[in-house]
């Protein structure tokens, strides 16, 4: 488990031990080294938050994932906002459940996702199906991206930050927020997730 709250971990530790089929392996509080602890562990199931100091459960999540480890993700968080779940299912979290699950429906999710499914609590789902549910209709503003912009747009789609789109297309910081700023103009989109749907969506990469 990978949890920096103290008073949430104790309180799954306490859920987790009192469950017989499965046991807590050990618990750090950040994400820094992860690929060396998981193998060092060889766990089935990583319960992962995702705010945490020096290496968030985000960045920890893309490491394993990089590193083609066989394990199971599941991120446990306060947070259900747009941007967080959709960049934890891009980066392939096995799961999405928020801290305030009741504890017995918390091993159910643990288990679910050890057998190969896709836990996540309802106000998430929700969330994801909001996202998806709405293709972009109008062709004429997809049409007029221009190149540069469908560059960036590709790269963020991979998963690339401002500052990778930056050093492969080797132009500035400033010249990718531009670029970004003006293909969310064009696409009608307000954050990175958004704008990721769109493309997908409309087989624009």
């Amino acid at each position: 488990m990978f949890e920096d709250n103290k008073d949430f971990a104790e309180s799954m530790m306490d859920i987790i031990s009192d469950a017989d089929d499965m046991m807590l392996l050990e618990r750090y509080d950040h994400c820094k080294d992860i690929i060396r602890k998981v193998q060092l562990h060889q766990p089935d199931v990583i319960l992962m938050d995702i705010d945490m100091p020096i290496e968030n459960g985000l960045e920890g999540l893309r490491k394993i994932r990089e590193a083609n480890m066989d394990v199971h993700v599941l991120m446990i968080t306060v947070f259900d906002d747009n941007e967080r779940v959709f960049q934890a299912i891009c980066d392939g979290a096995s799961g999405y459940i928020l801290k305030k699950t009741p504890p017995e429906k918390i091993v159910e999710y643990i288990r679910e996702a050890h057998n190969g499914g896709a836990p996540m609590t309802p106000s998430v789902a929700k969330q994801v199906l909001k996202l998806f549910s709405q293709p972009f209709q109008n062709k004429k503003d997809l049409q007029s991206l221009t190149a540069r912009e469908q560059d960036v747009l590709t790269l963020l789609v991979r998963g690339f930050s401002y500052k990778m789109i930056s050093a492969e297309l080797d132009v500035s910081l400033e010249t990718v927020r531009t670029h970004i700023k003006n293909t969310y103009a064009k696409l009608h989109v307000n954050s990175k997730s958004e704008a990721v749907i769109k493309a997908i969506q409309n087989k624009l990469v």
